[in-house]
Protein backbone atom coordinates (compact mmCIF):
# COMPACT_ATOMS: atom_id res chain seq x y z
CA UNK A 1 0.00 0.00 0.00
CA UNK A 2 0.95 3.38 -0.72
CA UNK A 3 1.79 6.25 2.01
CA UNK A 4 0.22 8.73 0.03
CA UNK A 5 -1.34 11.30 2.19
CA UNK A 6 -4.30 12.84 0.80
CA UNK A 7 -4.89 16.63 2.00
CA UNK A 8 -8.13 17.30 3.70
CA UNK A 9 -10.62 19.50 1.77
CA UNK A 10 -13.02 21.52 3.33
CA UNK A 11 -16.51 20.07 3.37
CA UNK A 12 -18.30 22.52 1.18
CA UNK A 13 -21.95 21.22 1.61
CA UNK A 14 -21.58 22.49 5.36
CA UNK A 15 -22.84 25.99 4.43
CA UNK A 16 -21.04 29.23 6.26
CA UNK A 17 -22.50 30.64 9.36
CA UNK A 18 -22.93 34.31 9.92
CA UNK A 19 -23.64 35.42 13.19
CA UNK A 20 -25.68 38.34 14.19
CA UNK A 21 -26.91 40.20 17.64
CA UNK A 22 -30.42 41.49 17.89
CA UNK A 23 -29.85 44.38 20.76
CA UNK A 24 -31.69 46.75 22.13
CA UNK A 25 -33.05 48.31 25.47
CA UNK A 26 -36.06 46.38 27.68
CA UNK A 27 -39.05 45.75 25.88
CA UNK A 28 -38.00 47.08 22.19
CA UNK A 29 -39.22 43.82 20.23
CA UNK A 30 -35.43 41.91 20.09
CA UNK A 31 -37.61 38.69 20.96
CA UNK A 32 -40.52 39.34 18.36
CA UNK A 33 -38.14 40.57 15.93
CA UNK A 34 -36.20 36.75 15.90
CA UNK A 35 -39.51 35.11 16.16
CA UNK A 36 -40.40 37.38 12.84
CA UNK A 37 -38.01 36.08 10.50
CA UNK A 38 -36.64 33.10 12.13
CA UNK A 39 -37.04 29.85 9.93
CA UNK A 40 -37.02 27.52 12.71
CA UNK A 41 -38.99 27.70 16.63
CA UNK A 42 -36.90 30.47 17.87
CA UNK A 43 -35.46 29.27 21.17
CA UNK A 44 -36.21 31.64 24.15
CA UNK A 45 -35.42 32.11 27.51
CA UNK A 46 -38.06 34.24 28.62
CA UNK A 47 -39.30 34.29 32.45
CA UNK A 48 -42.21 36.06 33.89
CA UNK A 49 -41.67 39.80 35.92
CA UNK A 50 -41.82 39.42 39.08
CA UNK A 51 -42.36 41.45 42.16
CA UNK A 52 -38.77 41.30 42.55
CA UNK A 53 -38.17 43.30 39.45
CA UNK A 54 -40.06 46.31 40.90
CA UNK A 55 -37.33 49.05 41.36
CA UNK A 56 -34.53 47.22 39.65
CA UNK A 57 -35.97 47.03 35.80
CA UNK A 58 -37.57 50.38 34.46
CA UNK A 59 -41.24 49.40 32.79
CA UNK A 60 -41.73 52.86 31.93
CA UNK A 61 -43.31 52.76 28.69
CA UNK A 62 -43.74 48.81 28.60
CA UNK A 63 -45.88 48.58 32.09
CA UNK A 64 -47.95 45.47 29.90
CA UNK A 65 -45.28 43.86 29.48
CA UNK A 66 -44.91 40.45 31.44
CA UNK A 67 -42.18 38.13 30.42
CA UNK A 68 -38.70 39.36 30.10
CA UNK A 69 -35.61 38.33 28.35
CA UNK A 70 -33.15 36.27 30.91
CA UNK A 71 -30.21 34.80 28.50
CA UNK A 72 -30.91 34.99 24.73
CA UNK A 73 -33.25 34.48 21.92
CA UNK A 74 -32.05 32.01 18.77
CA UNK A 75 -33.37 32.05 15.14
CA UNK A 76 -31.74 30.87 12.13
CA UNK A 77 -32.52 32.04 9.02
CA UNK A 78 -30.98 30.06 5.61
CA UNK A 79 -30.13 32.82 2.90
CA UNK A 80 -28.54 30.05 0.20
CA UNK A 81 -27.05 26.80 0.41
CA UNK A 82 -23.92 28.17 1.53
CA UNK A 83 -25.12 30.76 3.70
CA UNK A 84 -27.15 30.27 6.62
CA UNK A 85 -27.70 33.76 9.63
CA UNK A 86 -27.77 32.60 13.15
CA UNK A 87 -29.55 35.16 15.08
CA UNK A 88 -28.93 35.96 18.45
CA UNK A 89 -31.03 38.10 20.57
CA UNK A 90 -29.82 39.72 23.86
CA UNK A 91 -31.61 40.67 27.16
CA UNK A 92 -32.32 44.31 27.77
CA UNK A 93 -31.77 44.93 31.68
CA UNK A 94 -28.63 46.27 32.36
CA UNK A 95 -28.62 43.36 35.04
CA UNK A 96 -27.90 40.82 32.11
CA UNK A 97 -25.09 42.76 30.01
CA UNK A 98 -22.77 40.28 31.40
CA UNK A 99 -24.35 37.65 28.74
CA UNK A 100 -23.21 40.35 26.41
CA UNK A 101 -19.92 39.66 25.72
CA UNK A 102 -20.20 36.05 25.73
CA UNK A 103 -22.82 36.69 22.59
CA UNK A 104 -20.98 39.46 20.54
CA UNK A 105 -17.78 36.80 20.10
CA UNK A 106 -17.84 35.82 16.19
CA UNK A 107 -20.87 38.49 15.44
CA UNK A 108 -20.39 39.98 12.01
CA UNK A 109 -22.35 42.78 13.01
CA UNK A 110 -25.70 43.76 15.23
CA UNK A 111 -29.73 45.28 15.17
CA UNK A 112 -30.11 47.83 17.58
CA UNK A 113 -33.94 48.45 17.75
CA UNK A 114 -34.98 51.58 19.33
CA UNK A 115 -38.65 52.35 20.36
CA UNK A 116 -39.22 56.43 20.09
CA UNK A 117 -41.31 56.50 23.47
CA UNK A 118 -38.17 55.12 25.70
CA UNK A 119 -35.35 56.65 22.74
CA UNK A 120 -32.69 56.72 25.41
CA UNK A 121 -32.69 53.13 26.08
CA UNK A 122 -30.89 53.01 22.91
CA UNK A 123 -27.79 54.62 23.83
CA UNK A 124 -26.47 51.96 26.35
CA UNK A 125 -26.41 49.57 23.41
CA UNK A 126 -24.77 51.95 20.81
CA UNK A 127 -22.27 52.43 22.77
CA UNK A 128 -21.27 49.16 23.61
CA UNK A 129 -20.84 48.17 19.60
CA UNK A 130 -19.49 51.60 19.27
CA UNK A 131 -16.74 50.75 21.53
CA UNK A 132 -16.32 47.25 20.20
CA UNK A 133 -16.27 48.49 16.65
CA UNK A 134 -18.56 45.90 15.50
CA UNK A 135 -20.95 46.56 12.37
CA UNK A 136 -24.43 48.01 13.49
CA UNK A 137 -27.57 49.65 11.99
CA UNK A 138 -30.27 51.21 14.28
CA UNK A 139 -33.92 49.92 13.14
CA UNK A 140 -36.73 52.13 14.86
CA UNK A 141 -39.95 49.89 16.17
CA UNK A 142 -42.77 51.52 15.21
CA UNK A 143 -45.27 50.67 17.63
CA UNK A 144 -48.98 51.23 17.27
CA UNK A 145 -49.16 54.04 20.18
CA UNK A 146 -45.52 55.45 19.29
CA UNK A 147 -44.81 59.25 18.30
CA UNK A 148 -44.08 59.77 14.77
CA UNK A 149 -40.44 60.90 13.49
CA UNK A 150 -38.45 61.18 10.74
CA UNK A 151 -35.46 58.99 10.24
CA UNK A 152 -32.75 61.99 9.87
CA UNK A 153 -34.65 63.50 13.02
CA UNK A 154 -34.10 60.15 15.14
CA UNK A 155 -30.22 59.99 13.80
CA UNK A 156 -29.95 63.10 14.79
CA UNK A 157 -31.17 62.63 18.31
CA UNK A 158 -28.85 59.34 18.73
CA UNK A 159 -26.36 61.61 17.63
CA UNK A 160 -25.15 58.29 14.98
CA UNK A 161 -22.09 58.70 13.00
CA UNK A 162 -23.25 59.40 9.04
CA UNK A 163 -22.53 56.35 8.01
CA UNK A 164 -24.90 54.22 10.70
CA UNK A 165 -27.86 53.58 8.94
CA UNK A 166 -31.19 53.77 10.55
CA UNK A 167 -34.58 52.72 9.42
CA UNK A 168 -38.02 52.21 10.37
CA UNK A 169 -39.29 48.76 10.91
CA UNK A 170 -42.25 46.85 12.45
CA UNK A 171 -40.86 43.76 14.23
CA UNK A 172 -44.00 41.71 14.30
CA UNK A 173 -43.76 41.64 10.24
CA UNK A 174 -41.45 39.50 8.88
CA UNK A 175 -41.06 41.07 5.24
CA UNK A 176 -39.92 44.22 7.44
CA UNK A 177 -37.48 42.04 9.54
CA UNK A 178 -36.12 40.31 6.45
CA UNK A 179 -35.34 44.37 5.57
CA UNK A 180 -33.52 45.25 8.57
CA UNK A 181 -30.97 42.02 8.70
CA UNK A 182 -30.63 42.85 4.79
CA UNK A 183 -29.23 46.43 5.58
CA UNK A 184 -27.45 44.95 8.34
CA UNK A 185 -25.52 42.44 5.97
CA UNK A 186 -24.96 45.08 3.56
CA UNK A 187 -23.77 47.80 6.41
CA UNK A 188 -21.51 44.86 7.43
CA UNK A 189 -19.72 44.52 4.00
CA UNK A 190 -19.25 47.95 3.05
CA UNK A 191 -17.35 48.19 6.95
CA UNK A 192 -15.45 44.82 6.05
CA UNK A 193 -14.31 45.75 2.65
CA UNK A 194 -13.49 49.71 3.34
CA UNK A 195 -11.32 47.92 6.37
CA UNK A 196 -9.39 45.75 3.58
CA UNK A 197 -8.83 48.67 1.39
CA UNK A 198 -7.98 50.47 4.25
Amino acid sequence: MGSVLSEKVPDSSIPMAIKVLIAGGFGVGKTTLVGAVSEIRPMRTEEVITEASVGVDDTSGVEAKTTTTVAMDFGRITISDEVVLYLFGTPGQDRFWFVWDELSMGAVGAVVLADTRRLAESFPSIDYFEGRGTPFIVAVNCFDDAPRYTVEDVKLALNLDPDVPLLLCDARETSSGKNVLITLMQHAMTKAGAALAG
